[in-house]
């Protein structure tokens, strides 16, 4: 990952020169808690200034790196990271949380992510999630291979969701998935259970003709309003 990484840096430089100010890795990826398959290479990149010429720049850069399979690279001004941490809390907690700067100043350790919409937003994404999790699964129910895949593509974002959950719930919570799980079956009183399954799949420590994915779906749809109910229960 680390040859990957050095070559979007190049690439990036060639194409900004002195008009970036910081290229940070973030995400699972930035801990040690990444799966290929599964996870994506999250990078942020500052810019100076963003106007059309900058993103002519870089779209030979954002089509290579799609084509690896990662999501094109965020790009924000100087003066848009400052400005918007009240309304993208969750991505700026995690990113200031669990990153590595790969090229210019670290301008996300000391940043001050701005709280006042940190539950909604946690509210909204979990309830659009688990909407959209129900929504592709009508079209997949029968097909237990397509059910599973769908449970297994999903299982990082509710556990990202979970942690963020706990951390409104005033609890620390780590990074590391089982981690979250575990310390959301003791704060939150989630089932552990299908969350362990799909890591185990993840993992390869179980096979998946060994799984019954109905049953798991409906256990892991349960869990996730669990911690839907949790958020809601909270303050507003």
């Amino acid at each position: 990952m680390q040859r990957v990484l050095n070559q979007l840096v190049e690439r990036l430089e060639k194409a900004f020169g002195d008009g970036i100010a910081s290229v940070v890795l973030y995400g699972s990826a930035a801990v040690g808690d990444h799966h290929g398959r599964y996870s994506d290479i999250n990078v942020l990149c500052v810019l100076k200034r963003i106007t059309p010429r900058e993103l002519a720049a870089c779209e030979g850069v954002f089509r290579w790196w799609r084509e690896l399979g990662n999501p094109a690279p965020l790009l924000l001004s100087e003066d848009e990271l400052r400005t918007s941490t009240d309304c993208f809390p969750i991505e700026f907690h995690d990113i200031k949380e669990r990153h590595r700067i790969l090229a210019g100043a670290n301008l996300v350790a000391d940043l001050e992510v701005d709280d006042a919409f940190y539950r909604a937003q946690v509210e909204h994404e979990l309830r659009a999630k688990l909407l959209r999790l129900r929504q592709k699964a009508g079209g997949v129910l029968s097909d237990k291979h397509l059910l599973l895949e769908l449970m297994l593509d999903s299982v990082s974002t509710f556990c990202m969701l979970a942690r963020h959950a706990l951390r409104l719930s005033g609890f620390e919570a780590g990074f590391e998935k089982r981690e979250i799980v575990k310390e959301a079956a003791g704060r939150l009183g989630l089932d552990p259970a299908p969350f362990h399954t799909l890591l185990d799949v993840r993992e390869r420590r179980i096979k998946p003709r060994e799984v019954d994915s109905a049953a798991l779906f409906e256990r892991y749809l349960k869990e996730i309003g669990t911690v839907v109910d949790a958020v809601d229960r909270l303050e507003r």
